[in-house]
């Protein structure tokens, strides 16, 4: 109890430190280690609660991946068990309560034979959980009840305080919020992310217009929901539009609305994005994209703060925010001509580069332990977990295509290994443990059984034998031949889908429909 009493003081300290720029995560692995060094228990998490949902802080016998997953008390019944419990909550060995732990701790697929747990409260509040678990039965049994309630006050107690302290918050529970999609609220560990989300803090309480440049699948729009729901403006609407996406006819119209007559076909009046952001937040997705005829009007628009609809005698006020997005490098492209530089200036009063993936090497676990728990719940299933060879390969890989790359590399994953199962009923589709290996990864360059050697069947014009583990349906093989084809034409246009759609003799928006049903675009 006195090593974890002096490891709660240091982290106190560090706490109320507002400048710090230390791993947070650590710390509060340190504090857990010293708090059950002394038991038999094989895995132990400090989780907090965050909007709803429990998110470990510090994990012990379990994979990294664990932090990024988010736990709801509705789909874990043991965990909703320790949050309703005023004490110590312990399941016995042939509890029917599922364990949100089987399969994932470190010694194979085992399951937990003994657990327990404790609410960690401010007041009446939940604000955490701390559990035990151990593989053999009855390996708890001797721990001091009244000593581990002593230090669940005092744990509760920390992290009243980290809520309390907004830079600590930030760290321990703040991260780029995707509303539609729920991507949770990580604690990132990488520094590419933690510059990021001080530069995002810092500017999105002001009104100053924001570009955000960065590849393709970094999550740039996640981003820009953050700057927006972190703003003044949050209560105001958040209209998107992609400009690449738009006819260039229709650009203007879209943009600025218009009156009924303006143009042929203009039966009635409309409300263009401009005027639906109204007290809010624009989001200019794929800005490079913009024609150039059109950018002056734009250009008059954030300088004036006024726009004047298709058609109409007099301006109208806006009062909007501008986040412009792009995957271009604008400023080569002032110097090529193709995008105005006093444009380019008024979008850009404050540049915000998303890093790719590739440079966060620390954040790739808790990115797939999200991922995981996404198609855990997606599948239907009891749990999933990586083992130490996909875990090495995530980590390795390069990931040209981001976050989005890892999702969908994951969803193939996990439904690869579903499949190994044959045809299961109900009930023992919900106790499956799934462990994703390099064959249901898939990656490039990666040896497996389960990809075709597409050299060999090109070298073979007349009919080969498929193996029915290579095979694939007609829908899926043609799915995976254009987004292949998609992705290498979209590679030599250095991501420039306007280039792209070009070079593939298809309209822009038909490819954009494409892109986001193959998995491409977000």
């Amino acid at each position: 109890m006195t090593a974890f009493l002096t490891s709660l003081r240091d982290l106190l300290a560090r706490l109320s430190e507002a400048d710090t720029e230390g791993s947070y995560p650590d710390d509060w692995t340190r504090l857990l280690k010293t708090l059950i060094g002394g038991t038999r228990a094989d895995a132990s998490t400090l989780m907090v609660m965050d909007q709803g949902v429990l998110r470990p802080v510090a994990v012990l016998g379990l994979p990294d991946d664990v932090r990024g997953r988010p736990f709801r008390l509705e789909e874990h019944p043991r965990l909703a068990a320790i949050a309703a419990h005023p004490g110590v909550c312990r399941f016995p060995p042939d509890s029917e309560l599922p364990d949100p732990f089987d399969g994932l701790l470190d010694e194979d697929l085992s399951q937990v034979h003994d657990c327990l747990g404790v609410a960690l409260r401010d007041g009446d509040r939940l604000i955490g959980l701390l559990t035990l678990d151990a593989l053999a039965v009855n390996g708890l049994a001797d721990l001091d009840e009244d000593e581990l309630l002593a230090a669940a006050r005092l744990l509760g107690t920390c992290l009243r305080v980290a809520e309390q302290l907004s830079t600590t918050r930030l760290r321990l529970s703040e991260a780029l919020e995707d509303e539609q999609r729920s991507t949770p609220l990580q604690h990132w560990h990488s520094p590419a992310m933690a510059r990021l989300t001080n530069a995002l803090t810092l500017v999105a309480p002001t009104d100053m217009s924001v570009l955000l440049h960065g590849e393709t699948g970094v999550g740039k729009e996640a981003v820009a929901r953050a700057l927006h729901a972190r703003s003044h403006r949050h209560r105001g609407p958040l209209v998107q539009v992609n400009c690449a996406a738009l006819p260039e006819q229709l650009i203007e119209s879209e943009l600025f609305g218009h009156r009924r007559g303006a143009f042929s076909g203009a039966a009635s009046d409309r409300r263009g994005h401009f005027a639906m952001a109204d007290g809010g937040t624009l989001m200019l997705d794929e800005i490079g994209e913009l024609p150039l005829a059109l950018q002056p009007k734009l250009l008059r628009a954030l300088q004036e703060g006024e726009i004047q609809p298709l058609g109409s005698e007099r301006p109208q006020r806006i009062d909007v925010r501008i986040i412009a997005v792009t995957n271009r490098d604008l400023a080569a492209e002032v110097e090529a001509g193709r995008f105005r530089e006093d444009l380019y200036h008024r979008l850009s009063a404050f540049p915000l580069a998303v890093p790719p993936l590739r440079e966060r090497p620390e954040d790739m676990l808790l990115l797939a332990g999200h991922f995981l728990e996404d198609n855990r719940i997606r599948l239907g299933v009891a749990n999933l977990r990586l083992d130490a060879q996909a875990m090495a390969a995530l980590t390795s890989w390069q990931w040209p295509g981001n976050v989005r790359e890892l999702e969908h590399t994951l969803a193939r994953a996990a439904l690869r290994a579903l499949g190994e199962l044959g045809p299961v009923g109900p009930q023992a589709r919900h106790q499956a443990i799934l462990r994703l290996s390099l064959r249901h990864l898939a990656l490039p360059d990666t040896p497996t059984s389960a990809t075709p050697v597409l050299a060999e069947a090109s070298a073979k014009p007349t009919a080969v034998a498929i193996s029915d583990a290579v095979a694939l349906p007609l829908r899926e093989a043609t799915d995976d031949f254009q987004r292949r084809h998609i992705q290498a034409h979209l590679e030599a246009n250095a991501g420039n889908w306007a280039a792209t759609a070009r070079a593939l003799g298809i309209d822009p928006g038909n490819l954009h429909r494409l892109a986001r049903r193959l998995g491409l675009k977000g």
